[in-house]
């Protein structure tokens, strides 16, 4: 019987946590061959070789080594390097997760080459086209052959958009399925002592969206938001090298904020889990402390994540630092802000089970 193979596109950092269930489940079923494109999007060499070691994912077959760029640079480079990729590998179908440039641009080539697609974590929407996530969501959405819904959002917002009922596939998450399987290893990391830390004595706080960070005003009024936090508790800010770079070069000021270099899955993971508070413009940490149950202040206007705010531990508090203070002080005070968390449909570790199983049944040789 012939092997079912199977391209994993995987760039930015979000990419590799999902990615990581889903290439471990794949690697126990007999008929299937996974090969991993690595886009090279974003990605430090230095941090590269301790996220593959703490997710215990195996080294990509392939990188393409792509590097940062404007959007359109970027996707069209990739676009370019990728496509012999896919011709060489002669795989059945290429499997992308996320909303980052790399899953458009392997969507984009698959889709030209006439190879099925399958979107993991499909159907998010913030309803804002200013942002470059919802444009790759859009398109490979519109591209993809299999829809795979982390939350009932997405398949009413794919609904809503055309999409036939029967490429649409409600799983669960992925994501979550790789924070089950790494909990209690990241509850080893000793990343508080090395920080100075006390559990549930800190706050975390992750900026990296272009909305925050790239205007200087709005960046500076942030931080120094977090500055006036940080009379109350420390305040610990993982600096993502886009954010690192607009604070050096407009020389904005930090004061007591502790600023660290990114860290690692598992180390980070143990940060979130004793936070007291966690502030962040990232989808992905809204979905983390949900599970985590963590208090959670989204600095955005919008959220494709409503399931976050519904049942989980998420709050959509905008940009203002007077609001975004206010909140976070209510929190600390225990003044209720935040109702009692719940664990979303199906983010119970078996989301990668479930694509995997229609996958091979759809397309099994």
């Amino acid at each position: 019987m012939e092997q079912l193979r199977i391209a994993a596109v995987v760039g930015a950092r979000p990419n590799f946590i999902k990615m990581a269930a889903l290439l471990r489940e794949m690697q126990q079923r007999a008929g299937i061959t996974s090969v991993l494109v690595h886009t090279g999007q974003h990605f430090s060499p230095e941090m590269s070789d301790s996220f593959f070691r703490d997710l215990c994912m195996p080294q990509p077959d392939i990188n393409l080594g792509v590097g940062s760029g404007t959007q359109t640079e970027q996707t069209a480079e990739i676009m370019r390097r990728i496509e012999r990729v896919f011709l060489d590998a002669a795989c059945h179908l290429v499997l992308v997760v996320g909303d980052v440039n790399s899953t458009m641009a392997a969507a984009l080539v698959a889709a030209k080459l006439g190879t099925p697609i399958a979107h993991v974590e499909a159907g998010l929407r913030s309803f804002d086209r200013s942002m470059p996530e919802e444009i790759n969501r859009i398109v490979t959405d519109a591209l993809s052959d299999f829809l795979f819904v982390t939350e009932p959002s997405g398949r009413k917002n794919l609904i809503a958009e055309g999409v036939p009922e029967n490429k649409i596939f409600f799983v669960g998450n992925v994501m979550i399925d790789t924070l089950l399987r790494f909990r209690a290893r990241a509850a080893e990391s000793a990343v508080l002592d090395h920080l100075g830390l006390r559990a549930g004595n800190y706050a975390v706080v992750t900026l990296h969206r272009p909305s925050n960070v790239d205007n200087s005003t709005q960046l500076g009024a942030l931080l120094d938001c977090l500055r006036k936090l940080a009379e109350d508790l420390p305040v610990v800010f993982p600096v993502h090298p886009r954010t690192r770079t607009r604070i050096e070069s407009e020389h904005l000021d930090t004061g007591d904020v502790l600023c660290i270099p990114p860290l690692g899955y598992l180390d980070f993971l143990r940060l979130m889990s004793e936070a007291r508070l966690v502030l962040t413009d990232s989808g992905g940490i809204q979905e983390e402390t949900t599970i985590l149950q963590v208090p959670c202040l989204t600095l955005r206007a919008n959220t494709e994540r409503p399931a976050t705010m519904e049942q989980g531990s998420n709050r959509l508090i905008g940009t203002r630092p007077a609001a975004i203070l206010e909140a976070a002080r209510a929190i600390l005070a225990n003044r209720g802000t935040l109702r009692e968390p719940r664990i979303p449909d199906l983010w119970d570790g078996q989301a990668s089970k479930r694509i995997v199983d229609i996958l091979e049944a759809a397309l099994g040789r």
